[in-house]
């Protein structure tokens, strides 16, 4: 708020809660609605140890006012209102403008996000937002609460993905209210369908998510549109600034803000290029599909952000998608082709900045043009570390791919058990969701004395000798999880939340934080086995249409 501009027509005390265009400025002033008789849930006990907090502050009395969404008692210099951001939208590379209520694209943004702190903490910067902190001018006519279903999806999640070693917005608390309700459409206990066939009262919760910003490719779009269309008298100074904004927020460290606007414009390009192909490679590898992954659901930061309709693949399917919106563009294998498309409308929005330096502008089109290339050389490199290989093998990747989906695996289990370089497909058995027919046993033992005789050669450089086939084994077990976010473990734990029991929340999160160890037999009997057959298809278990 105070490098920004803020809108001209904000309210200093922050009562701004009803839907309105938002012409110009960063963000608008809001102060958070409180939730109703607020209660513990959980809270993040090692981004807490990072920040240096005590875990008792996550039940203590003003960090919970503050984290439930009551700023009133805050201390100076903090303040007594938030604010919420605007930002463009773009699906798959397609610009929308008409979706927002007045058809102008003025009306999306933070609808129900409300950032309430930057602090530099143990020497980093963090921002921390509260999700489901109550109406924005952007809410569009939504109520803006968040239930507790969906916070504990995004909690346990954040959670999760940052055990994995893959780039996340942090969890730091969840807290529900015992008191107040919305409604929401969901699936009944059962149902097939595809769309939600009935509406329940849930509990409205509120998580504070935090990450170095909290910017979005579309946030990047929305301020470039506005230079390209000449919105407004200062359209292409607000899009320089935020852009020398993001870059003090995300890429200090790379990129040297004594350079000219142009050669940093150039140099944010490329490091997000190398950010998002490293992200989507890293979600691939681990079975991540975001499910919706519009710009406005892509952080320019280079990390995983928004939980909503998201989903770890279980019973292989390159096409895995849980969303039933979200439409084959967005699912599993096809993640780094809709990063692709945010980027280019990325590098779209940064292009008014660039009208005078036509030598920066190529550069910047190279960068574009080179995406394709960068994101094979990040998926090829994410392979051969899953497979234990020294070089990605294109022909032993697709005849694998083939298998999987014929037999078909789990595709967590299988690389884990894979990890542990057997000798014949019995222990690779445990991951198959049907018995193998002989010829199909055949076509297994082959592709395995194909990958075990590339495994073979490998060398180690330090010694110049064959590697140690434990050492191997670590590697891959290193980048092979164990346990996976499973769907249908996350919904017993929000159904029990929902009856004033979190000890199941608390126990995913012990486990979905260890996600590579060897946890214990108890552990390995629950967590670490196949998809039930009894939840195939079920709405809200193996497909949502949504998650808020």
């Amino acid at each position: 708020m105070d490098a920004l501009t803020c809108d001209p027509e904000a309210t200093e005390n922050g009562a701004d809660h009803a839907p309105r265009q938002v012409f110009s400025g960063h963000y608008v002033t809001v102060r958070p609605t409180p939730i109703e008789d607020p209660e513990y849930v959980a809270h993040s006990r090692q981004f807490f140890h990072e920040l240096g907090f005590a875990d008792r502050m996550a039940v203590a009395k003003d960090f919970m006012r503050m984290f439930s969404g009551d700023l009133s008692q805050v201390p100076a210099p903090m303040c007594k209102v938030g604010w919420a951001t605007g930002y463009g939208l773009s699906i798959f590379g397609t610009e929308y403008t008409q979706q927002c209520p007045f058809q102008t694209g003025n009306g999306y943004g933070d609808g129900r996000a409300v950032s309430v702190l930057e602090a530099v903490v143990e020497g980093r910067r963090w921002e921390m937002q509260l999700k489901g902190g109550g109406r924005t001018p952007y809410c569009r006519g939504a109520d803006g609460r968040a239930v507790l279903r969906s916070s504990v999806r995004e909690f346990l999640a954040q959670e999760h993905m940052h055990a994995l070693g893959v780039p996340t917005s942090r969890s730091l608390s969840l807290y529900v209210s015992k008191t107040e309700t919305v409604r929401r459409p969901w699936y009944s206990e059962g149902s097939r369908s595809q769309d939600p066939d009935m509406l329940v009262s849930e509990a409205v919760a509120i998580s504070t998510r935090v990450a170095p910003s909290f910017m979005r490719v579309g946030q990047i779009e929305l301020f470039g549109r506005r230079a390209r269309n000449e919105e407004h008298p200062a359209a292409l100074r607000e899009l320089e600034q935020i852009v020398l904004h993001l870059i003090d927020r995300e890429y200090t460290d790379v990129i040297d803000s004594e350079l000219g606007i142009a050669d940093q414009v150039v140099l944010l390009a490329q490091e997000f290029r190398a950010r998002l192909t490293a992200l989507v490679a890293n979600w691939i590898r681990v079975g991540y599909c975001q499910g919706n992954f519009n710009s406005d659901n892509c952080a320019v930061g280079g990390f995983t952000l928004d939980y909503g309709p998201f989903g770890f693949c279980e019973v292989f399917d390159p096409y895995f998608q849980p969303w039933t919106g979200g439409g084959q563009h967005f699912a599993l294998w096809n993640q780094p082709a809709a990063a692709e498309r945010n980027f280019a409308m990325f590098c779209r929005a940064l292009q008014p900045l660039l009208e005078s330096n036509q030598e920066a502008a190529q550069r910047l089109d190279a960068i574009q043009s080179g995406f394709a290339a960068v994101m094979r050389q990040a998926l090829e490199k994410m392979w051969a570390s899953k497979l234990g290989l020294d070089q990605f093998d294109a022909s032993l990747i697709q005849d694998l791919v083939m298998l999987m989906m014929q037999t078909p695996v789990d595709y967590t289990i299988f690389f884990r058990e894979l990890s542990s370089l057997p000798d014949d497909i019995g222990t690779l058995e445990k991951s198959f969701y049907r018995q193998l027919d002989h010829a199909m046993e055949q076509r297994w033992s082959g592709w395995l004395s194909r990958w075990k005789s590339l495994i073979a050669k490998r060398i180690d450089p330090a010694s110049a000798q064959p590697q140690l086939p434990g050492d191997i084994s670590r590697q891959m077990k290193s980048v092979n999880p164990k346990y996976s976010l499973r769907e249908w473990l996350l919904a017993p734990a929000y159904k029990q939340a929902a009856r004033g029991d979190y000890r199941l929340i608390r126990e995913l999160q012990d486990v979905m934080t260890q996600p590579y160890a060897e946890q214990s037999t108890a552990v390995e009997e629950k967590y670490y086995r196949l998809k039930p057959s009894r939840f195939s298809d079920i709405g809200g278990l193996s497909h949502m249409s949504c998650s808020s």
